[in-house]
């Protein structure tokens, strides 16, 4: 996927969209959900913890730098979870990877407003953001009971 810009001389840029990645961090059956604590316009609204992939870094080594800074836990990335979801007008993709928490560690609130586990029959129990809605269903079949 690609998005093209013009530019000041008329010229057509393309770029590659710029890469985000979320982990779908699924233990005892169930997932953690975030709530953003900001922007404002979307405060309260839930997500899979992630970010942006830096350059010259590799999908699951960001999504591992984002889990350790938003929850300060250490994750094992798993199988993607879902599609690639198109977000901001298409310069940015969204992929996210199913994750474990490893040697015990506990997902603290670090840069959201809460922290939720949900089983499959409550991930409609909040309200996703809309980059993060699709990979919901995808991620129903992996909430199997434990």
């Amino acid at each position: 996927m690609r998005t093209e810009r013009v530019s000041g001389n008329g010229q057509a840029d393309r770029r590659e969209p710029k890469v985000v990645v979320g982990a779908a961090i699924i233990a005892d059956g169930r997932v953690l959900a975030c709530a953003r604590s900001a922007p404002p316009e979307v405060a309260g609204r839930w997500e899979f913890p992630g970010g942006k992939v830096e350059p010259g870094e590799s999908e699951t080594a960001a999504l591992i730098r984002e889990c350790a800074e938003e929850l300060a836990v250490r994750v094992e990335i798993g199988d993607r979870v879902g599609r690639d979801v198109r977000m901001a007008h298409g310069r940015s993709v969204l992929k996210v990877y199913a994750a474990r928490l490893l040697h015990g560690d506990q997902p603290k609130a670090l840069e959201h407003s809460e922290l939720r586990w949900l089983t499959a029959a409550e991930l409609d129990s909040v309200t996703w953001l809309p980059a993060d809605a699709p990979i919901v269903t995808a991620l129903r079949p992996l909430l199997a009971t434990p």
